[in-house]
């Protein structure tokens, strides 16, 4: 199997998970009297069953980045730079978008508020901050169709 096909059915898993704790949750307590809809106690077999397979999955996608090389480190590293690199188009985003943001004033009394940023260097940097993650992820996105699990 490939690691992108990995990562498929590990995105898959999580939402079946997901459901079957919605399942359990909505069956857990019933009117007295009423009979739940589900069996609890299969449903908690499918979850225990399905986190042992998450789980399984998890580890070997986690060792198979850890030992495919990238650039100039391992798949890991670049996992890690990609995720800094959302965090911080996340930060910039909601910087811009609160200097960006213009107040009305009513009359010459209310306080007038400035912007403390330049707002084109702003979304200069998060243009080029989204270029980076968009080229490096396209890159991971490709090797990880070439790469096998481990």
């Amino acid at each position: 199997m490939k690691l992108a096909e990995a990562l498929i059915k590990r995105a898959d898993l999580k939402k079946r998970i997901a459901q079957i704790e919605s399942r359990m949750a909505a069956n857990v307590k019933v009117q007295e009297g009423d009979e739940p809809a589900e069996d609890v106690y299969a449903l908690i077999d499918q979850y225990d069953q399905l986190m042992a397979r998450l789980e399984e999955l998890i580890i070997r996608i986690n060792k198979t980045n850890h030992a495919t090389a990238f650039e100039d480190g391992t798949l890991a590293d670049a996992i890690a730079k990609r995720d800094a690199l959302k965090a911080k188009i996340r930060a910039f985003r909601s910087l811009y978008e609160e200097a960006s943001v213009t107040h009305d004033r009513y009359s010459m009394k209310e306080i007038r508020l400035v912007r403390c940023v330049n707002v084109q260097e702003l979304q200069r940097k998060i243009d080029k901050l989204s270029k980076a993650y968009r080229e490096l992820d396209t890159k991971m996105q490709g090797l990880n169709w070439t790469v096998d699990l481990l």
